[in-house]
């Protein structure tokens, strides 16, 4: 067992200590919302913080990348994370000289969305470089694995905080855990540049040209990233439908809510593990296709026909367990195709043109559901055939949205699968 984990000991390091430090970042970002809903009872004001760290991710990922290639990896995660640290202690200050409005955290999530913007592809270089090939898919099931712990622990450990500490009580752990990361990273971690052959220097705006030249010339990888796209569009509206179909269905019962968001936390860990122990397949694409083929022909139906919690947990574990297996492999084709000194400029590519769909679904999917949806349901008998497949009264335009969203998945799914059949993994 020592000798078999031997190549990858720098990059455990890295991840366990990385993994930490998120954790302690996603608690803070749950008790922020938390706060700022318990002060404003704006929903809407609470869903803007996800849209504002996103905004600048999806706006500058693609000029980032470029200088994250330009960049020494190392150098550059450690400036982002101080960056975002020092945002997080203008936070407890400002709770602390009771100070803190509601645009004080837009701009702090901000910031903290630009910096990640940096970090990320900085970050998927470094770990290219400290992984070899051959366990790729095994430390691409064990970022599933610390991404399935965050989603288990972050609401019950926040929540906990929260209510004995308040805010300032969370933000301590988060800074905690970051200078754990922060410390292993500058001191123990050392992280080779990618090897470049002698060219001349370009631009920014050249190497933000040569990252899509890239993509353009690797139909797979683009085709890959479109899907991607699609399939992030549909989840993300799933995701804001599923709470309100959920409360409106059980009268606001919290305690289901969590108990589904729990099962979709345990399905990924389970999922996980199942992409650590299981062998390569031999067609890498083929089975990232199935995988989301599975998960959107399964979860989104049951949930929209359905009115009990149980099904409710049983349709979620469906519609997720595969997923990790699906990033496991995806990361593989990703890190085995894109050149070392490319992988940040196309890295960044990747996250403009496959997660600018999700607040786009994020924020259409509740505007469907209150304009659209809900209207039409509240105007059907109950004897009606919409009522009799989606249920009445509030929620069930929700479901009826979730049954549309299957539809759309199957869809995706299959015209990706039918332009992705002849390309190679």
């Amino acid at each position: 067992m020592k000798n078999s984990i031997k190549p990858i000991k720098s990059y455990l390091l890295l991840w366990s200590t990385q993994s930490l430090s998120a954790l302690g970042s996603s608690m803070t970002s749950y008790a922020l919302a938390l706060w700022l809903y318990q002060s404003t009872g704006s929903a809407l004001k609470a869903a803007l913080l996800t849209v504002c760290s996103y905004a600048p991710y999806v706006l500058m990922s693609i000029f980032a990348g470029a200088l994250s290639d330009k960049w020494n990896k190392k150098r550059t995660m450690l400036v982002c994370d101080l960056f975002a640290a020092f945002t997080i202690v203008a936070a407890f200050l400002l709770i602390s000289a009771d100070c803190l409005e509601p645009w004080h955290l837009f701009l702090i999530n901000a910031m903290n969305g630009l910096m990640n913007t940096v970090q990320q592809p900085a970050s998927e270089v470094a770990a290219t470089q400290l992984i070899p090939n051959e366990y790729y898919q095994k430390t691409g099931a064990l970022r599933s694995l610390s991404q399935s712990m965050n989603t288990i622990l972050t609401p019950v450990l926040a929540t906990m905080l929260f209510a004995f500490g308040g805010l300032p009580a969370v933000i301590m752990v988060d800074l905690t855990t970051f200078s754990i990361a922060f410390m292993v990273l500058l001191l123990f971690i050392r992280i080779p540049e990618p090897e470049t052959a002698d060219k001349p220097k370009e631009t920014l705006i050249e190497s933000v040209r040569s990252g899509l030249s890239w993509l353009k010339a690797n139909p797979l990888i683009l085709k890959l990233i479109f899907f991607l796209a699609g399939i992030n569009l549909i989840a993300s509206a799933n995701t804001a439908a599923m709470t309100p179909l959920i409360l409106s269905k059980t009268g606001n019962n919290e305690v289901v809510l969590g108990t589904v968001n729990f099962c979709i936390g345990i399905a990924t860990l389970a999922g996980s593990l199942i992409a650590s122990y299981t062998s390569p397949p031999k067609n890498r694409v083929k089975a990232i296709c199935l995988s989301l083929f599975f998960s959107m022909s399964t979860e989104n139906f049951i949930l929209a026909f359905s009115g009990s919690r149980y099904i409710w947990c049983f349709g979620v574990v469906l519609g997720w367990i595969f997923i990790p297996y699906m990033g496991a492999n995806l990361d593989v084709v990703f890190r085995s195709t894109i050149p070392p000194d490319m992988q940040g400029r196309v890295y960044a590519c990747r996250n403009t043109l496959q997660f600018f769909t999700i607040p786009i679904g994020s924020l259409c999917s509740g505007a469907i559901i209150d304009r659209f949806f809900e209207p039409l349901m509240a105007r059907q008998d109950n004897s009606d055939i919409l009522c009799t497949v989606f249920g009445s009264g509030k929620g069930s335009g929700a479901a009826m949205l979730m049954g549309v969203l299957g539809f759309a998945g199957v869809a995706v799914c299959v015209v990706f699968s039918l332009l992705l059949k002849k390309e190679k993994s």
